[in-house]
């Protein structure tokens, strides 16, 4: 696993050792994060369930201005924080449970990543707050595994485009302003969908 992109191309990161944390693959990476590419200069990004930091690090080393990384696992955290000393790279750690820290939160993000554990229906619980966690326009990014449903959209959400690689799905979901979904209603549209 390494960082595809950027100031810190080519990079190899630490991850957490054991069955608790699945790295996303350079391929899927590089396929989301050209997806995005235009949304990442001066982003302020999310990584929840960060494992070993690999999304967060990755629109860091392509121009984000910040980054929080999220996880609970004590190992995993200490796995971020070195890879943002291997990148020299800075970011917010935090161990936190994710609804926890959504909940919580008050800060809105321009990009959100979310990998939660395969098969325990985390992202059917974490869809709804963070979409509240995100300013208008801004993406949200779901991996699940193929196996799963495929996420649905939420209120104040819209299912953008949705990427396979192997057993890994990435949703990606764009928050819709109040102004544009006001804008959308009014058009008489939104009942002809």
């Amino acid at each position: 696993m390494r960082v595809v992109s950027g100031s810190a191309k080519g990079t190899v990161l630490e991850a957490p050792k054991g069955m608790t944390t699945r790295p996303t693959s350079d391929k899927a990476k590089e396929g989301v994060f050209s997806a995005i590419q235009c949304e990442l200069g001066g982003a302020r990004v999310l990584d929840i369930f960060a494992g070993s930091g690999g999304m967060g690090i990755e629109a860091l080393s392509r121009g984000a201005a910040s980054c929080v990384f999220v996880d609970i696992d004590n190992s995993a955290l200490r796995c971020i924080r070195s890879n943002l000393a291997k990148t020299k790279l800075k970011g917010e750690v935090v161990r936190r449970d994710a609804i926890a820290f959504l909940n919580s939160c008050a800060v809105r993000f321009d990009i959100i990543f979310s990998d939660p554990p395969y098969n325990k229906g985390w992202t059917a619980k974490l869809l709804p707050l963070a979409a509240e966690r995100l300013d208008d326009g801004g993406v949200l990014l779901c991996e699940t595994d193929s196996a799963e449903p495929r996420p649905e959209p939420v209120e104040g959400l819209r299912l953008r485009k949705t990427y396979v690689y192997g057993r890994a799905v990435v949703t990606l979901f764009e928050k819709i302003s109040e102004k544009g979904a006001d804008a959308y209603e009014d058009s008489g549209l939104s009942g002809q969908l």
